[in-house]
């Protein structure tokens, strides 16, 4: 059915109803591709997303030197994000919406969600570390900065304020996905990297993958900050991305699409 308009130009229920079944197979299609990965491909993968990400963060890093400008330096990290996008790779934080779509709709596993979110986390830090190590080399005038800026979310003391933050970052991440998933204009979904990566990193939310690269480069140039640090930092930042993403938007994307994960386990073939 071609999509029925108002006379405001608004589709009408019919039409939005169909597109969000159209979304919903192509959502739960891919993360079930996702779950059935092998765990070398899901290595694989991962370790591209933490490069890709890396290259963000030098976007992210020359500008804020350059300018001293947060905003603007939170829109060049998007720099990262598109290449996440155009290279198909993935970060850790991007498989909040899909893959948990497709297990709800019983098309894998919890252990098969376990070796994507494993393998990929794994493939993210390891990527992102080597990136950062390149940084330091090839920048050394960055050290100092890079010093600064670990050291925001690195020393932040774990209160409300360091929950809601890492909460959002979850948050901004899954919503990009989701957005990215809603259209399959190449524009839109470059346009929706964008506007997620000037969120997360020009006002700094937490996010476990991309701070962890600032943590890296700081700790390898000399920087008063040591892996126990990062790491006691990064686990409850995991966790509360991880909440963020799953509470704030998948779930509720989840309730919204109720009756069509009903009919999808219903009218699944029986093995």
């Amino acid at each position: 059915m071609s999509g029925e308009r108002n006379s405001d130009d608004r589709p009408v229920d019919g039409s939005i109803e169909e597109e969000l079944e159209i979304e919903f197979e192509e959502v739960v299609g891919d993360g079930a591709d996702r779950l059935h990965r092998t765990f070398h491909a899901t290595i694989s993968t991962g370790f591209l997303g933490g490069i890709e990400v890396g290259i963000g963060v030098i976007a992210y890093l020359g500008v804020l030197y350059a300018t001293g400008d947060q905003l603007l330096a939170g829109l060049a990290f998007s720099v990262g994000l598109i290449a996440l996008l155009m290279a198909h790779s993935e970060l850790f934080t991007e498989n909040f919406l899909m893959p948990i779509a497709a297990l709800i709709a019983r098309e894998g596993t919890v252990g098969q969600l376990a070796k994507l979110w494993g393998g990929t986390l794994v493939g993210n830090i390891v990527g992102g570390w080597l990136v950062m190590a390149l940084v330091v080399l090839a920048f050394p005038d960055w050290h100092d900065l890079l010093a600064e800026t670990a050291a925001h979310f690195i020393d932040a003391p774990v209160d409300w304020q360091f929950v809601a933050l890492a909460l959002l970052g979850g948050a901004v991440i899954t919503l990009m996905t989701r957005m990215q998933e809603g259209t399959t204009s190449s524009t839109a979904k470059i346009v929706a990297a964008i506007a997620g990566g000037f969120v997360l990193a020009g006002f700094q939310l937490f996010h476990s993958i991309l701070d962890s690269l600032f943590a890296f480069g700081a700790i390898l140039s000399g920087a008063d900050i040591t892996y126990l640090q990062w790491f006691l930092w990064f686990l409850p930042v995991l966790g509360l991305n991880l909440v963020g993403g799953v509470l704030l938007v998948t779930a509720l994307r989840i309730v919204r699409t109720g009756e069509l994960f009903q009919l999808r386990r219903q009218n699944r073939p029986r093995r």
